[in-house]
């Protein structure tokens, strides 16, 4: 069987190379971080990217499966975090020109779920702030480019804007958004992926910075293609607990009032 094409294969394919020992994942960190050196800088789909971090990462990934420890699908699989999830070792700017406080850098269920399988955090993407926009349009930071025009800078969609970018970039096989209103859906549709809402509830909003919790859930954004569920189903993240309404209220007073803080950094 031939190896799998990391440029054109579904997610499932991939996923069934690394098992079957056709392909590492230091392979698909080397061309994940080489695919966003070439483009990066033009796209412009993350917030922050730090190549040591998806190569050490991608290492523990290969290391588990070389002593037969298979923890799921996206075990050594790079996935790019819209930049409104806490991921430990990455700030959470949520579109804001000023990092928001330390809390929200902790991880809820979906990113737990990535992590328990020893998934690949690419890095985190750009989002439109607070998540409030579905063009991808941001005043701090820019919006991302649509890969699908090397011209003319036309929109991605949002609000998850550089989720859809990242996977055009070629650094990531998996995009995690947040959807309230079309947030994965738009980017997915825009950049020639395909994206899922799940029912709200069904994915934990904890640990997501919020817009509003009884519309907001977590979503994502693959390659299309009729194995494409395989990775929509793969974080297994659960809901219920995490959404916590009251507390979400406070939560996102206390972003708004960082973010109207926010001074250019000198």
């Amino acid at each position: 069987m031939a190896d799998p094409n990391l440029e054109t294969d579904t997610l499932e394919t991939i996923i069934a190379g690394l098992r079957a020992g056709r392909l590492s994942s230091a392979a698909i960190a080397d061309w994940a971080i080489a695919n966003h050196e070439a483009r990066g800088d033009a796209l412009h789909a993350y917030k922050t990217f730090d190549p040591d971090r998806v190569r050490g990462e991608a290492g523990l990934a290969d290391a588990a499966r070389a002593t037969h420890n298979d923890l799921g699908p996206l075990q050594g699989i790079p996935v790019s975090i819209k930049d409104l999830f806490g991921v430990a070792g990455y700030p959470t700017f949520a579109g804001c020109l000023r990092e928001l406080p330390d809390e929200w850098r902790g991880e809820g269920p979906v990113v737990r779920s990535l992590r328990r399988q020893l998934a690949v955090v690419s890095g985190k993407t750009h989002t439109v702030q607070f998540a409030y926009g579905g063009l991808g349009a941001n005043p701090h930071w820019g919006a991302p480019r649509n890969p699908w025009d090397a011209s003319v800078h036309r929109s991605p969609g949002g609000s998850s804007s550089g989720a859809g970018v990242s996977l055009g970039e070629g650094s990531a096989l998996l995009a995690i958004g947040s959807d309230t209103a079309g947030s994965v859906r738009i980017p997915a549709s825009m950049t020639g992926n395909a994206g899922i809402r799940p029912t709200a509830g069904r994915w934990s909003t904890a640990g997501i910075v919020p817009l509003s919790p009884p519309l907001d859930t977590a979503g994502g954004l693959a390659r299309p293609g009729a194995a494409t569920a395989g990775g929509f189903a793969a974080p297994r993240p659960g809901g219920g607990g995490g959404r916590r309404r009251a507390s979400c209220r406070g939560a996102r007073r206390s972003t708004r009032r960082a973010c109207s803080r926010a001074r250019s950094p000198t």
